[in-house]
């Protein structure tokens, strides 16, 4: 934004538009939250991360968004299982030290 006295003195504010690449749009805050209700869907909503985060789309952000819940996503898995192994683990140690 730049600004510029006229000869009254008064201020007037002009903007320049820029013009952005479409693969550097950025998203928008809502189309983060649709994108991330899309991921959430349970089996189109896996394929469609997979098709985003490794190369269906062009722009940059909507693919690093995906890589990024693809990301949390895994380490959520491996925090269920990791809780899957040691409490189903413990539940079968203790069933058997009962017998």
């Amino acid at each position: 934004m730049t600004e510029e006295k006229n000869e009254n003195g008064v201020l007037t504010y002009t903007t320049k538009t820029v013009n952005i690449p479409e693969e550097y749009k950025p998203i928008s805050m809502w189309g983060y939250f649709g994108y991330e209700l899309l991921f959430s869907i349970p089996c189109v909503g896996f394929i469609l991360l997979l098709v985003f985060a490794f190369g269906g789309t062009k722009n940059i952000n909507l693919k690093n968004f995906a890589r990024s819940y693809f990301c949390y996503m895994i380490i959520a898995a491996i925090i269920f299982a990791l809780f899957f192994f040691v409490f189903g683990g413990a539940a079968v140690f203790a069933t058997y030290a009962n017998n």
